[in-house]
C-alpha cells in the first residue's frame, strides 16, 4: 500500500489545499494530511481548530487521514513509515523553496523520502492562508478560497481578537 503525506500548517485550510489533498488521494492508496506545529510560524489556528477544521473539509474522502506532528518532517515520515512527501506548487517562487527542502528530506532520510510535486489548479494560484487571513481580517469575502465553514471561523476568530483588543 502507498501511503503518502501531505504536510502544513494548513491556518486555515484552504481550496487550493484541497485540490491537492483530493488529487493525491487519487494517486495514493492513503495521504495523511499531517498538520505542522511550526515554530517559525504564529498561526491564527490552534493546532486543533486546524486539525477540526481538516477532517470536516476532507469528509467524504475515504482515504485520507488528519494527524499532527511537531518535529522534523523526517523523523515524522520514518516513524510512519511514510516515503512519499506531497508538495504543492503555485508558481516558481514556489519551486525554489520547496526544492531546497525537498533535497534536504531526501539527504536527511539517507534516500528514504522522495517528494512529489503536484502544481495547484490554475484558479487557486493566487491563493495562500496568508492572504486569505489578510482579507479575512478586513471582513472581505474569501467564499472563493475556503469553505463556509472555514471562513465563519476566521471572521469568529478576527472578531474575538477585535473584541480583546488584540488587532
Amino acid at each position: 500500500m502507498k501511503t503518502a503525506v501531505y504536510p502544513g500548517s494548513f491556518d486555515p485550510i484552504t481550496y487550493g489545499h484541497l485540490d491537492i489533498i483530493k488529487r493525491a488521494a487519487s494517486m495514493f492508496d492513503k495521504v495523511i494530511v499531517a498538520v505542522m506545529c511550526n515554530s517559525a510560524k504564529t498561526p491564527l489556528f490552534t493546532l486543533d481548530e486546524r486539525v477540526k477544521m481538516i477532517k470536516e473539509s476532507v469528509t467524504g474522502i475515504d482515504n485520507v487521514v488528519v494527524e499532527s506532528f511537531s518535529g522534523l518532517l523526517i523523523d515524522y515520515c520514518k516513524k510512519e513509515n511514510i516515503h512519499i512527501v506531497i508538495r504543492g506548487l503555485r508558481a516558481i517562487t514556489d519551486f525554489e523553496y520547496e526544492l531546497q527542502i525537498a533535497q534536504t528530506n531526501k539527504e536527511l532520510s539517507h534516500d528514504e523520502v522522495d517528494t512529489v510535486f503536484l502544481t495547484t489548479n490554475i484558479k487557486y494560484s493566487y491563493l495562500s492562508s496568508s492572504v486569505v487571513k489578510e482579507v479575512a481580517s478586513y471582513k472581505g469575502d474569501i467564499s472563493p478560497c475556503v469553505s463556509d465553514f472555514v471562513a465563519t471561523a476566521l471572521y469568529k476568530k478576527f472578531e474575538k481578537q477585535k473584541d480583546q483588543g488584540d488587532v
